[in-house]
């Protein structure tokens, strides 16, 4: 009766029920940072009261003013964009399956980096579409293997997708990465897909690297990022897709997105209308955001120091850290292990596509307040300890 789009086995997994029978833990998942005591202007929704939001004039790309505010948002850090290459949608996942549409037939491929972000899976599953994973490799720090790349391609491959910084690793693409991709896209004639929603997000002492793929390209490139992080709102539902590459290429894509996104008509128009006012106050926040963040990690890297037995893998960017423990038991026991025994909450590497061959990962969000993040972590390393 139901479409195969959907997983077969939609049962909850074993840390998710252990969860449902547990109360008063530390979590160190947390992902939405107006959850965990970071201050808000409070006048800073105000601007999605302005009466014009009660009047409705459908623009499929997005309201004109809303798409301008983004390409400004851009020349703001140094980066040049029309706003006619902009596209509004209601979120990323929304980009990604706009994008998925555009490019894909049922049961095309797109490259995905692993260890990344686990939601691409469910979505590229939603519009039929395979998703062929290539790995990052962590020899002191992370890096792209081109020549992995390539042996993920076949015939069938529609666009390599990057993460930059990636979720979780926090690794930015080098430059010559960049180039080579660039090359290797434009050479089978397939499209680049980079998520930069946490390109804002970079870590004290990171080397320079690319925060964005906008810009001058080969391949025809798709730029994505919106409210969730860049001004950590997830709950206004805005995101965008920038595109780059020959503008021949751009044309094509732009009127066929238009006729994606005329189809839905997912964006409000109060937040096209708050999104000047939003991106300009807004600003405030990465501040408190990314010294949340780096407060954090200096604790993590604190917290685990004396134990020999974890190492904490350095970060570029973005806001989750990772911890290589021994593989004694698997990520989701030690998972299991920690909230059963411990009231803390992590994520099993596992949940990112971490292989789990050799040792067991565990990653950690670096946004919950200081004093629960402190002793969340002093826990986790006095269990491993306990364990070995």
């Amino acid at each position: 009766m139901f479409s195969h789009r959907l997983p077969i086995d939609l049962s909850e997994n074993r840390l998710t029920l252990a969860l449902a029978h547990t109360t008063d833990y530390i979590d160190l998942t947390v992902s939405n940072p107006t959850a965990v005591g970071i201050s808000y202007p409070p006048d800073l929704l105000n601007a999605l009261a302005d009466p014009a939001g009660l009047r409705y004039h459908p623009a499929p790309l997005g309201m004109p003013q809303a798409r301008h505010a983004v390409a400004e948002f851009y020349r703001t850090r140094g980066v040049d964009i029309g706003s006619e290459r902009i596209l509004l949608t209601a979120s990323t996942s929304e980009a990604y399956s706009y994008l998925f549409k555009l490019l894909c037939d049922p049961g095309d491929e797109v490259l995905v980096p692993q260890p990344s972000y686990p939601l691409f899976a469910h979505l590229a599953e939603l519009d039929s579409v395979k998703l062929r994973p290539y790995p990052l490799r962590h020899l002191d720090g992370w890096f792209l293997d081109l020549e992995e790349v390539r042996r993920a391609l076949t015939p069938k491959t529609r666009a390599i997708l990057v993460v930059n910084p990636n979720n979780p690793t926090g690794s930015f693409l080098k430059r010559e990465e960049l180039d080579a991709l660039d090359g290797l896209a434009a050479e089978h004639g397939i499209a680049l897909i980079s998520d930069e929603v946490f390109a804002d997000y970079v870590r004290t002492g990171a080397p320079t690297a690319p925060r964005t793929l906008i810009g001058p390209r080969a391949a025809l490139t798709f730029s994505l990022s919106g409210l969730s992080k860049t001004i950590g709102l997830p709950q206004l539902k805005l995101g965008w897709i920038a595109m780059s590459g020959p503008p021949r290429e751009i044309a094509g894509a732009r009127i066929r997105l238009e006729h994606i996104a005329d189809t839905y008509l997912s964006v409000g128009t109060p937040i096209q209308l708050a999104l000047p006012d939003l991106l300009d106050n807004g600003a405030l926040l990465q501040p408190r955001i990314s010294a949340r963040v780096a407060e954090n990690h200096a604790r993590l890297r604190s917290a685990v120091a004396a134990v020999a037995a974890i190492e904490l893998y350095e970060s570029e960017g973005g806001w989750y850290d990772i911890l290589r423990i021994p593989a004694i038991m698997s990520e989701e026991e030690w998972a299991i292990a920690l909230l059963m025994r411990d009231r803390v909450l992590v994520h099993p590497g596992f949940f990112f596509d971490f292989d789990g061959r050799g040792a067991a990962h565990l990653v950690l969000s670096l946004l919950p307040e200081a004093e629960s993040f402190a002793e969340g972590t002093a826990r986790l390393s006095a269990r491993v300890v306990a364990e070995l």
